[in-house]
């Protein structure tokens, strides 16, 4: 598949069914960027939606309830009555349960009606937006009632998106992918990471690959270290029993920040299909370092947000949030040394920090250059100055910065750091595609590229897996809290880094 292919084809007619569709993503997301992919014309007039949940609902009350949602969740706070009305059309809702077959025999007989009415040719996608304990219960009915496969005889097509978390640890995650397989084949299968739609993750295999400039500087000869930075300044927002049980590691690490990692550490792929993309990413992350418990205590720290001012705002400590225990430890920041132990690679530190409650909302990969290798401006001058580095921000702001070394107008030699900069916005003058529109439509045209593979989700548990044991076996280096809200993390991470002669970029 040439670059730039998957855009240019057509999406076939279908029909996407929402489970959990009276959820929050549902609202915020979800119908809104199927809206907007309708709006765009991105699919065809022959498309419908299913909303499909556990609550009594006619159509009609659905439909008012999803142009309030995009109203309230879109970019542009309003719809456009002539597309609203072409979209309402195809929009409607059945009362599932989701462990209930006879509701699925009646879903079948709404899908069914659907297809004549709007021609969606029995092409059908399943957006399992549901609590994560459901995903395998939901997928069997599916199997069992028939749905997970087009009719027999028929030329359509089924595919199912799942939600994050995929799994819990190693043991849940190999048992979810043994369940779906009973009765999906894995080309059906979509596994989705929201990160993975955004506009300049999707930009790394350009920049990376379309660049004759930059791919021979991507190695160890090169590159000193890279650090990949995920920080929130919100807390848990009313979710502290969820995060209790998942931490930051299960919720952003063995799936985001890992997802991004492997496309700054993969190899050039033979061509851009799917599974030539997704075949190099699995192959980096196969030969990341295994942690042992040496390994954890020396290079990983975990933090736990204690009270402190966001934007000038005071704010709780993680153990005053709702739903979450006096004395716990669960961690809210992680940072990881990662090495890839391969001819790229081989001996360049990868620092992953994730948390919540830091001094900014930022997603960002820093590539770090190594020093010039002759001091020729004199040892002070240089140390003054920061090393090259390429900064690629994921969110917010979009873009790309190069930061090099530059000489000062005037007659005395001074050099000073500047940044050349790229930014989306500015450069191309256009609202970035929201990353649901762009992963919910890659799924209609069956391109899965951006979606997660099954060797994939087990091969983050495998890394993190270690590191989650040997903290649930031990207390933490220092008490809970130790760090305070609207810092960038424990003091440990930066102690670590200058152990090593590095410091971490203030984003």
């Amino acid at each position: 598949m040439r670059a730039g292919v998957r855009l240019e084809r057509t999406a076939e007619p279908c029909v996407v069914v929402i489970f959990g569709a009276t959820g929050d993503l549902t609202k915020r997301k979800l119908v809104p960027a199927l809206y907007r992919l309708v709006q765009e014309r991105l699919v065809p007039a022959e498309f419908a939606i299913v909303g499909a949940a556990r609550t009594e609902l006619s159509s009609e009350e659905f439909r008012a309830n999803m142009k309030e949602a995009i109203v309230q969740f879109s970019e542009a706070k309003s719809v456009d009555e002539e597309v609203w009305e072409s979209f309402a059309q195809g929009l409607h809702y059945q009362k599932v349960d989701i462990g209930t077959s006879e509701d699925y025999v009646k879903l079948a007989e709404l899908l069914e009606r659907i297809d004549g009415e709007r021609g969606t040719q029995g092409n059908r996608v399943f957006y399992l937006s549901t609590a994560p304990s459901l995903y395998a219960e939901a997928v069997k009915q599916l199997g069992q009632s028939g749905l997970a496969k087009p009719k027999e005889g028929q030329k359509g097509w089924v595919r199912v998106i799942i939600e994050k978390p995929f799994g819990t640890d190693l043991a849940s995650a190999q048992a979810l992918n043994r369940d779906i397989h009973q009765h999906l084949d894995e080309s059906q299968i979509y596994r989705i990471d929201h990160y993975l739609g955004k506009e300049t993750v999707q930009n790394l295999l350009v920049f990376r690959f379309a660049n004759g400039i930059y791919e021979p500087l991507w190695n160890r000869q090169y590159i000193d270290h890279v650090q990949i930075t995920n920080a929130e300044t919100v807390g848990v927002e009313g979710r502290g029993g969820y995060y209790e049980k998942a931490g930051v590691v299960r919720d952003m690490l063995q799936n985001h920040v890992f997802q991004v990692l492997s496309l700054v550490a993969m190899e050039p792929p033979a061509s851009l299909n799917s599974e030539s993309v997704r075949d190099e990413k699995i192959k980096a992350m196969t030969s990341v370092r295994p942690f042992t418990p040496e390994r954890i205590r020396a290079e990983c720290v975990r933090g736990q947000y204690g009270a402190g001012s966001i934007n000038g705002k005071q704010v709780p400590g993680y153990r005053e949030e709702e739903g979450v225990a006096p004395d716990s430890a669960t961690e809210t920041f992680a940072m990881l040394t990662m090495y890839f132990d391969n001819w790229r690679w081989s001996g360049v530190p990868f620092y992953i920090r994730s948390g919540k409650r830091l001094a900014k909302r930022v997603t960002e990969i820093a590539i770090q250059f190594k020093d010039a290798p002759h001091k020729l401006f004199g040892s002070e001058m240089m140390e003054q100055m920061t090393p090259n580095q390429l900064i690629i921000r994921v969110q917010p702001d979009e873009g790309i910065t190069m930061r090099v070394a530059a000489k000062v107008p005037g007659q005395v030699t001074r050099i000073r750091d500047v940044n050349m900069d790229f930014r989306y916005g500015a450069s191309f003058g256009m609202q970035l595609a929201e990353a649901y529109e762009r992963l919910l439509l890659d799924c209609i045209l069956g391109d899965p590229t951006l979606y997660a593979r099954t060797d994939m989700t087990e091969r983050g548990w495998e890394i993190v897996m270690p590191i989650l044991e040997e903290w649930a076996a031990t207390k933490a280096e220092a008490p809970f809290p130790n760090y305070e809200a609207g810092t960038w993390g424990p003091q440990a991470t930066h102690d670590l880094l200058e152990q090593a002669g590095r410091r971490w970029r203030r984003p």
